[in-house]
């Protein structure tokens, strides 16, 4: 076995570009290392989302700018604690943001030694036996991108995604979130601090400590007793508020 093929052992992969070419030159570069297993190509995130939940790569070739699912979407739905090289045409400085917590980058276009040198970077990751970037990579990039815009819901193979002006309120549900959007519900497990940070807060509001409120829904308030208060919204839900929910609520009325 030469030093390729040894840096290189055990590793299992998926590479993930909406372009062909530029699936083709990764998949080229790694004819140079048998020892690693291409599980799949995906073409594009709703592919790669499938595809790597049921097949459990060590390791992700990921581009970033894709449609409809960009890199970090998908590795969001994916729910897995993979390394991640990224594989992208991004601006070098806007991953330096990213780049602790992923095993490597390569910018496009990219050379033999360069795409080594990364490679190289995932064995040592996988030798080291520590876990994958991924969910601190998520953290990050949710954290650039608040308030945040859409919601992504994987219900088995299928995926959802919500945009928040969609979401009517949100209900916790012990370890997991409910959102309701048009008489609809969609479960994610999610801590609701977490959401309730990344979310409009001029338009999402803790009126509970279960629930969270799109004031754009709600109709009127309505006093029960003293200090207590529900709040009723549009299509007739009635919903606690809270004494801290009120308070969050009056100035918006």
């Amino acid at each position: 076995m030469n030093d390729k093929d040894s840096a290189a052992e055990g590793l299992s992969c998926m590479i993930v570009d909406d372009e062909d070419l530029a699936r083709r030159v990764i998949r080229e570069h790694l004819a140079r290392y048998p020892e690693v297993a291409i599980l799949a190509e995906c073409a594009n995130g709703f592919e790669a989302v499938k595809a790597a939940n049921e097949l459990g790569p060590d390791l992700l070739f990921l581009d970033i700018q894709m449609p409809k699912l960009n890199g970090f979407e998908v590795l969001e739905l994916i729910g897995a604690d993979a390394a991640v090289i990224f594989v992208t045409a991004y601006d070098e400085y806007a991953l330096r943001a990213f780049e602790v917590h992923a095993v490597d980058y390569l910018l496009k276009p990219f050379n033999a030694e360069r795409f080594d040198q990364a490679l190289a970077h995932a064995r040592l990751h996988a030798r080291s036996g520590l876990p994958g970037g991924a969910p601190a990579l998520i953290a990050e990039n949710r954290k650039r991108q608040r308030p945040l815009q859409r919601i992504l819901i994987r219900d088995g193979a299928r995926v959802h995604v919500l945009p928040v002006d969609k979401i009517d309120y949100i209900q916790a549900q012990d370890d997991y979130v409910c959102f309701k959007s048009g008489g609809k519900e969609y479960l994610k497990q999610e801590a609701m601090a977490e959401l309730e940070a990344l979310l409009d807060a001029g338009r999402f509001i803790r009126i509970h400590r279960s629930y969270i409120l799109n004031v754009e829904r709600l109709s009127r308030l309505q006093l029960l007793a003293k200090d207590s208060y529900v709040a009723i919204l549009a299509d007739g839900t009635q919903l606690p508020v809270s004494r801290t929910g009120y308070a969050r609520l009056k100035p918006l009325l």
